[in-house]
């Protein structure tokens, strides 16, 4: 299965968008803590990720599990994948690596969602 497929036409422009998703987990005891830090989402960030192409970015969290479901529409693969070697993508992920299973980058511990379904 792929693991992205086209989703809309972003406003003004003949490109459509691919849209991803995947799902990243929460340390037991800091889903308030995660939420408080999402509530204050640095400008800078937001504007880095806008720079890079991202639209339509949604963050979902299943207390069950822990886990956060992402879902997000790009413009493109090489400047989505360009984002994560930004330096207030690195600063972002330092912050949250307290509070989510992280890698040895500090980035997220992730896994990329297969499209199976998708209606307009």
């Amino acid at each position: 299965m792929p693991n992205q497929q086209r989703a809309r036409e972003p406003a003004g422009a003949d490109a459509v968008l691919i849209r991803k998703a995947f799902v990243m987990a929460v340390i037991p005891g800091k889903a308030d803590e995660y939420a408080q830090r999402y509530s204050q989402f640095w400008p800078e960030l937001g504007a880095a990720l806008k720079a890079h192409g991202v639209h339509n970015y949604s963050i979902f969290y299943y207390p069950t599990t822990r886990h956060v479901f992402t879902y997000v529409e790009i413009e493109d693969e090489a400047r989505w994948k360009a984002f994560a070697s930004t330096e207030i993508c690195h600063k972002w992920w330092e912050y949250m690596s307290e509070i989510m299973p992280s890698n040895a980058d500090k980035s997220p511990a992730c896994a990329n969602l297969s499209e199976v379904f998708h209606l307009d």
